[in-house]
């Protein structure tokens, strides 16, 4: 990534290239962790990879920074993760965490791919793009070939084009309810999937935090994590639909401390943050009204739970400032 004409990188590109080191220095300290832990060798070779890519994306990132002549950012060490430690998650939840690391990767690395203009920086997150793809291909496939991939619902196919004639496609609180369409149902089930491993993620972390405000924020994770399910659930259900998912999303008993509580916080702000995302484009995709009042009113609840995790973050001075523009009134103060 050296050959460029130059031109200094934009705020886009900056804040992409800093986000990036941290959410990869992350992803190697759990896929670190993970390594030492699964048993089934197809799953083992989905975490090699991912690990691998974190790595790679790494040394790149620490290229352009040295290039440009920017301080690398600190991010996640070994000092943050016991690989030795007992196992905290099953090879089912390990298999879907790899998975959605190709999804997460395929969604920032596309937006980052749109705000770039630098050729070395469309390059590099084109090539990032495609090996998150190759990522969540491989760890679906094995997914499938073991019976582990958790199909959303099915209905009937359509027998002829049809249009909306009356507003009540959009009603939703009073009288009879439209059923789901096919894009509510699918944005409904993938934020039942999501909550439903992150749920497990918050519990295993609320067994190994090593201080009571982490413990107890994880655990507040965990809790809203179900609500947010039942919630989603319970729009399925009332359509008839089935609610799959995975009994096999287990944590085990351990309670031996794994990652920093640097780390857990900033994980589990991270899964917050992917989450307003993932509401933001439910609520848009839905057009029935009393699923755009929950999505409103659950992303609500998130943003109040990312305000009470910043601030913990803030006070043990774990939040690495990023990027930002000079503070013009205090230069001008001489």
């Amino acid at each position: 990534m050296s050959s460029h004409e130059h031109i200094k990188l934009t705020t886009s590109e900056l804040a992409t290239f800093y986000m990036a080191y941290s959410n990869d220095s992350m992803s190697i300290c759990v896929l670190s962790y993970f390594l030492e832990h699964v048993e089934d060798p197809d799953i083992k070779s989905c975490v090699e990879y991912a690990l691998d890519l974190s790595k790679m994306h790494i040394d790149l990132d620490r290229e352009l920074f040295r290039g440009e002549g920017l301080p690398i950012p600190m991010g996640f060490t070994d000092q943050d993760v016991y690989t030795k430690a007992p196992r905290l998650f099953s090879d089912e939840v390990i298999l879907h965490y790899v998975q959605n690391i190709g999804i997460m990767g395929m969604g920032a690395y596309s937006h980052a791919l749109t705000v770039s203009a630098r050729n070395d920086v469309r390059e590099h997150f084109t090539a990032c793009l495609r090996s998150s793809a190759e990522l969540f291909n491989r760890a679906t496939n094995v997914s499938i070939q073991k019976g582990l991939y958790i199909r959303p619902p099915q209905i009937p196919y359509p027998t002829q084009i049809e249009f909306v004639n009356k507003d009540h496609f959009l009603a939703g609180w009073i009288g009879d309810q439209r059923p789901l369409t096919s894009a509510e149902i699918s944005f409904l089930f993938m934020n039942l999937y999501r909550n439903t491993l992150g749920g497990a993620l918050a519990t295993g972390f609320s067994q190994i935090a090593q201080t009571k405000e982490v413990r107890k924020f994880s655990v507040r994770c965990s809790e809203i994590a179900k609500h947010h399910s039942s919630v989603f659930g319970k729009f399925l259900s009332e359509c008839n639909l089935p609610t799959p998912v995975s009994s096999n999303l287990t944590v085990t008993t351990a309670k031996d401390p794994v990652f920093s509580d640097k780390l857990i916080m900033f994980h589990l702000s991270a899964l917050m943050d992917a989450g307003m995302v993932f509401y933001g484009q439910s609520l848009a995709g839905s057009p029935r009204r009393d699923l755009g009042t929950a999505y409103s009113r659950l992303m609500i609840e998130v943003g109040e739970l990312v305000q009470d995790g910043t601030n913990i973050m803030i006070a043990h001075s774990w939040m690495e400032k990023p990027p930002s523009a000079p503070n013009r009134k205090d230069l001008a103060k001489g």
